[in-house]
């Protein structure tokens, strides 16, 4: 996990709180994400972001950092988790 990459991440959603209401949004979570879930993942979780909040973290930003990017441990080809009009052609 790249930290840098999380910090972009946050950056791009506007923020931490930001980030947790938008991916709270698009994943339509009955319990929101606080913003402290958010401070966790940069402070005090050493692979960052939790596995099942990669994928719309990049969605709410339009992936511009990718999954791999976030966590190469659970993608580890840069182009897992992104949608097919995202991949490049080979």
């Amino acid at each position: 996990m790249s930290k840098l990459n999380l910090e972009k991440v946050v950056d791009l959603a506007g923020g931490q709180r930001a980030l947790a209401d938008k991916i709270s949004e698009r994943m339509q979570l009955e319990k929101p994400l606080k913003q402290g879930h958010v401070w966790g993942w940069l402070n005090r979780y050493s692979f960052g972001i939790t596995a099942e909040y990669v994928i719309a973290a990049c969605e709410v930003i339009n992936y511009q950092i990718s999954p791999h990017q976030l966590r190469p441990d659970i993608y580890p080809h840069p182009h897992d988790g992104l949608p097919s009009h995202l991949r490049e052609v080979a």
